[in-house]
């Protein structure tokens, strides 16, 4: 009887050890190129960066690499913020922009999932995969945006 217990509890044991490898395997650090913003648009960015929520549309956040206070990441890579960018170069001065809740994001026509925070101290991108509804993801993203960088 308790060769077949010790049994029993090696063969859980080593099932245990297995699934644990495997979603060991299954979790990816996502990579982001971080920006380089300088002066005030640094400074906002690294303010933004404490207020972001912790989930967005379901999504929470997660690692990614190399590390930088100008990037935060929700799921596995599925959404993607990054502070700091460059002024959109498909971006004309006569350019639509839409209204969030107080913040003006323009949407690169080119790039569909991937949307801009014009008309502040920094630009901040965010690229919201098709898993995700582009609105709420914004709409949550207004409040921290215009408490922590100016227009």
């Amino acid at each position: 009887m308790a060769m077949r217990r010790l049994s029993f509890v090696s063969g859980v044991v080593a099932v245990l050890a297995t699934m644990s490898a495997a979603l060991t395997g299954c979790s990816t650090t996502v990579h982001v190129d971080p920006p380089s913003p300088t002066g005030a648009a640094a400074e906002a960015c690294r303010r933004l960066g404490v207020v972001l929520p912790h989930a967005l549309d379901g999504a929470n956040r997660t690692m990614f690499e190399p590390a930088s206070s100008f990037v935060s990441v929700w799921g596995d890579g599925e959404i993607m913020l990054r502070c700091g960018v460059p002024r959109p170069a498909e971006m004309a001065p006569t350019a639509e922009v839409s209204d969030i809740n107080g913040v003006g994001w323009f949407s690169d026509p080119r790039r569909p999932l991937l949307f801009t925070a014009v008309n502040r101290v920094a630009y901040v991108e965010v690229t919201i995969s098709k898993k995700h509804v582009p609105g709420e993801v914004l709409v949550d993203l207004a409040d921290p945006i215009k408490k922590t960088i100016p227009e």
